[in-house]
């Protein structure tokens, strides 16, 4: 998995300078240096939907127990700067959450059964927000071609995101590790009963229709919120658009980069994304490639600090 995440981040990086390359660098530079501090705001804004995340996590979490929002929003901005810049595949932050979360004295069972959830609701929200942008495209620049690739490729997941929920809800882990257990003939049994307790808990999470639906709507206001970044950065490089405009972008940048997460940053990707919805959009190529690269800033500006927060924890947590 290491080798072929290496590989996958030289190609994405080798993508991305080519893409760079064979625009105008110059005009590229200028927009930056206008723009300057702006972006770094523009990148700051990400802590915005970073708190509605946190809560809609905290909403799945029983109990007086729970981690405050403060917490919560503490180890989403972990979970995402994991993700965000080391090739863990967007799975290494999820473990890191869990881990975050046990330490802030919540229990195994209730701890990963509200991260399996947690990830099957963002998946759907996701989607749901990113119809919704390819929507508002065909509304204000009539039927693109991007419009109807982006939104076969959509549909697609729905089926697969209905089966990550039933299975889910079928009890996933106590079945895989019973497997694992008669493979290591009946030496896995307390992890088994771990796993049934994760199970438990997970099925009674899904029958909490009300925690459901306010995890759903606050990923959903998440989604949304992380377009004011795009709006931002837009506005400090001198080209102002109207917000459903960013929501559009938002909605398709994290749909295109959610769909190669096999790539670390989705390196290249991302550009590519940005100058193909930029045209349709009708920003020059000069202006699409400053915003992703404002999207690229605030990995840094955000993230990295937050890779410093996850060290220094379980440091003071030893």
């Amino acid at each position: 998995m290491e080798k072929a995440a290496r590989l996958f981040a030289l190609l994405g990086l080798a993508l991305a300078v080519a893409l760079v390359a064979r625009e105008d660098t110059s005009a590229l530079w200028a927009l930056l240096k206008t723009a300057g501090v702006g972006l770094v705001v523009a990148g700051l804004f990400h802590a915005v939907p970073m708190v509605a995340n946190a809560r809609a996590w905290q909403v799945l979490l029983p109990g007086a127990k729970r981690p405050s929002l403060a917490a919560m929003a503490r180890n989403v901005w972990i979970r995402e700067s994991v993700n965000g810049l080391l090739p863990v595949a967007r799975i290494g932050g999820e473990i890191v959450s869990f881990r975050i979360l046990r330490l802030d004295g919540v229990r195994v069972a209730p701890a990963a059964a509200s991260l399996v959830v947690d990830m099957a609701i963002s998946i759907l929200s996701q989607l749901g927000f990113s119809l919704l942008a390819v929507g508002l495209l065909v509304a204000l620049k009539g039927p693109v071609g991007i419009a109807g690739q982006v939104t076969l490729g959509l549909l697609a997941m729905v089926p697969l995101v209905a089966l990550f929920i039933l299975v889910q809800r079928a009890g996933l882990f106590a079945k895989v590790t019973g497997v694992l257990d008669k493979a290591a003939s009946g030496r896995l049994a307390g992890i088994m009963a771990h796993s049934a307790r994760i199970d438990r808990a997970s099925k009674a999470m899904y029958r909490r229709t009300g925690a459901i639906t306010g995890c759903f709507l606050w990923q959903l206001l998440g989604w949304a919120l992380g377009a004011g970044e795009i709006w931002l950065a837009l506005w400090a490089l001198g080209h102002p658009m109207g917000l459903l405009e960013a929501l559009v972008i938002e909605g398709l940048i994290q749909a295109v980069s959610s769909a190669a997460f096999v790539v670390p940053g989705a390196l290249g990707v991302q550009e590519g994304a940005f100058l193909l919805l930029g045209g349709a959009l009708g920003l020059d190529a000069p202006t699409a490639l400053a915003l992703a690269a404002a999207r690229r800033l605030r990995d840094l500006v955000v993230f990295l600090p937050g890779l410093v927060a996850w060290t220094t924890l379980r440091k003071a947590k030893v």
